[in-house]
C-alpha cells in the first residue's frame, strides 16, 4: 500500500521536474501534486492540500530547489511517525551550497519553539488525520502565515518529532553569513508577513492558555536610594579596537541629571584594560575588573547592577557599539517617566565598522505593540536594542550567567509582569564586523543558540500558563 501523498510548490518546469523525479523514486508515494509557489504558504493552499490528501500521510516540500532522498528515506519517515504517533515528523538532512555538500542538522521542537523561522528543513511529513483536524480549526485566511498557522495548530493536538538522521538532500540558495540573516524579520519589506505571523501566534497562545492581557504592574520610581539617576553599563572582553569608541560615546552624554558609566572587564588579554584605564581621569567612569571565575555577559551585567554606584536606571552599551548622539541617556530616562515602564528598548541603525549604514538600516521593531508586546516577545527571536532597565526591578530578576541570550531572557521575564516602553527615534549605532559574536557562526553554534532561546520561551510559556491557571482558580 502506498502511504503518502506529496505536495510541492511550482516555480518553473526546470525546477519542478527534478523534484517530481525524486518523489517518483520513492515506493511509498501515492500521488504528487504541484501548487502555485506564489501562494504556497497561504491558508488557501494549506486547505487545498488537506482536501486533496487521502493517503495516511502527507508530505509538504517547502522549497522550489532540487531535492533527493537517501536510501529508504520515506520509509524511515513513516516508520518513526507510526511508532511515535507523531502529528508531524521532520529530519536532519544535507545542504548543497555552491557545489559543496554539508551536514544540516536541525533541533528538537519544544513547547516554546514559537518563532516562525524555526528550521524544520524543507520536508514536512504530517499524519493526514492530524493535518485535516488542524485545518478544520483554521478560521483565518492568511496570505503568508498559512503553513505557520498549520504547524502551530498541529502541535496543539500531537507531537512534532525530530528524526536526528540525515534523510535527504536539498539545495541551499541563501549564502549569507549567520550575522547577515539575523535581521530579516525586521526588514520593512517583510512587514506584512510579520503582521500575519503575529496574529497566528497570538491566537495560538490563547488556545494553549499562555496569552497575557495588556495589564501591568505599576512601577514605583521612588524605590531605593541612588546617587545617580542613570548608569551606562558596558560589559566587555577583548575589545581593544572598539572599547575606546564606546567609552567616549558614553562619557560624552549630555543630561539634566547626574549619570555615570560602569565598564566591566571580564579578564581581557588584548590591551582592552589599558584602554579603559586611559579614561579613568573622568570621575564619571567606574571600572570593575572581574575575577577569574565564569561570568559571561550576564554575570558582567549583574556585577554592574549590584555595584553601589549603579544608578536608578541602567542603560546598555555594547563594547563594540556607540550611541547615536549625546542625547541618548537623556531620552531613555525621559521615556521611563513618560511611559511609566520597567524596561525601555530603543531604535538602532545597523552600520559597518566605520558607521556606514548596512541593510536593513534602521531597526525599530514596530512589530511590537503596547497591546500585544507581552505576547509578541514569545514569537520573535529578540526584543531589540539598546535596552534600559529600572534597577530595583532588575536586581530582583538578575541576568542569567550566560554569554548568549541573556538579554532576551530578561526581556521575556520583564514582559510577563511589566510594561516595556519603546523609543522610535534612532538612539544607537549597532556595528557589524568580523569580531561580532554572531557575525559568522557554524550550524552547530546557530543550533545551540536557537535551542537555548527556545528553552527560554518554553520556561516562560509554562510560567504564563500556570499564572493564568492560578488566576482562573481565584476568580
Amino acid at each position: 500500500m502506498k502511504r503518502i501523498d506529496c505536495f510541492i510548490p511550482f516555480a518553473d518546469d526546470t525546477q519542478v521536474a527534478p523534484i517530481i523525479a525524486a518523489m517518483k523514486t520513492q515506493d511509498e508515494v501515492s500521488r504528487i501534486e504541484v501548487l502555485d509557489v506564489r501562494t504556497f504558504k497561504s491558508t488557501a493552499s494549506v486547505k487545498k492540500i488537506a482536501s486533496m490528501a487521502s493517503a495516511p500521510f502527507t508530505l509538504i516540500y517547502t522549497k522550489t530547489t532540487e531535492l533527493s532522498f537517501g536510501e529508504y528515506a520515506l520509509e524511515r519517515f513513516l516508520s518513526v511517525a507510526e511508532d511515535t504517533s507523531a502529528a508531524m515528523v521532520y529530519a536532519d538532512h544535507f545542504k548543497e551550497m555552491d557545489g559543496i555538500r554539508a551536514f544540516a542538522p536541525v533541533i528538537d521542537c519544544q513547547q516554546g519553539a514559537l518563532r516562525d523561522d524555526f528550521d524544520f528543513g524543507s520536508v514536512l511529513v504530517f499524519r493526514t488525520s492530524a493535518l485535516k483536524e488542524a485545518v478544520s480549526r483554521m478560521d483565518v485566511d492568511y496570505e503568508y502565515a498559512g503553513l505557520y498557522d498549520l504547524r502551530l495548530k498541529v502541535s496543539q493536538k500531537g507531537s512534532l518529532v525530530h528524526i536526528n538522521e540525515y534523510l535527504y538532500y536539498e539545495i541551499e540558495t541563501d549564502t549569507r553569513k549567520s550575522g547577515e540573516k539575523l535581521f530579516d524579520y525586521v526588514d520593512p519589506k517583510n512587514r506584512a508577513v510579520q503582521i500575519e505571523m503575529e496574529k497566528a501566534c497570538t491566537r495560538h497562545l490563547k488556545d494553549v492558555g499562555g496569552y497575557l492581557e495588556p495589564e501591568f504592574k505599576e512601577v514605583d520610581f521612588s524605590e531605593g536610594d541612588f546617587e545617580y539617576e542613570a548608569t551606562v553599563v558596558i560589559p566587555c572582553k577583548n575589545r581593544v579596537r572598539t572599547i575606546g569608541d564606546a567609552l567616549s560615546s558614553a562619557l560624552s552624554q549630555k543630561t539634566s541629571f547626574k549619570y555615570n558609566v560602569i565598564v566591566v572587564d571580564d579578564n581581557s588579554t588584548d590591551g582592552t584594560v589599558e584602554v579603559i584605564k586611559s579614561f579613568l581621569d573622568d570621575p564619571k567612569l567606574v571600572y570593575i575588573a572581574q575575577d577569574k571565575t565564569y561570568h559571561a555577559i550576564g554575570g558582567n551585567w549583574n556585577a554592574a547592577l549590584h555595584h553601589p554606584k549603579c544608578g536608578r536606571f541602567a542603560i546598555q552599551l555594547d563594547s563594540d557599539d556607540v550611541y547615536y548622539d549625546e542625547n541618548t541617556v537623556q531620552k531613555f530616562v525621559e521615556a521611563f517617566h513618560v511611559q511609566k515602564c520597567a524596561m525601555v528598548i530603543g531604535t538602532y541603525r545597523m552600520t559597518d565598522f566605520n558607521l556606514e549604514t548596512l541593510p536593513p538600516g534602521i531597526i525599530d521593531h514596530r512589530e511590537w505593540t503596547p497591546e500585544n508586546g507581552r505576547n509578541n516577545a514569545l514569537r520573535i527571536n529578540g526584543l531589540g536594542a539598546p535596552r534600559a532597565f529600572y534597577v530595583p526591578m532588575l536586581r530582583r530578576i538578575n541576568f542569567p550567567v550566560t554569554k548568549y541570550g541573556e538579554d532576551y531572557a530578561v526581556g521575556l521575564r520583564v514582559s510577563r509582569e511589566y510594561q516595556i516602553g519603546r523609543i522610535y527615534d534612532v538612539v544607537y549605532n549597532c556595528r557589524r564586523w568580523d569580531d561580532n559574536s554572531d557575525a559568522s557562526l557554524d550550524i552547530d553554534k546557530v543550533n545551540a543558540n536557537n535551542l537555548y532561546k527556545d528553552k527560554l520561551r518554553t520556561w516562560e510559556l509554562q510560567a504564563r500558563i500556570l499564572m493564568n491557571q492560578a488566576k482562573q482558580k481565584k476568580s
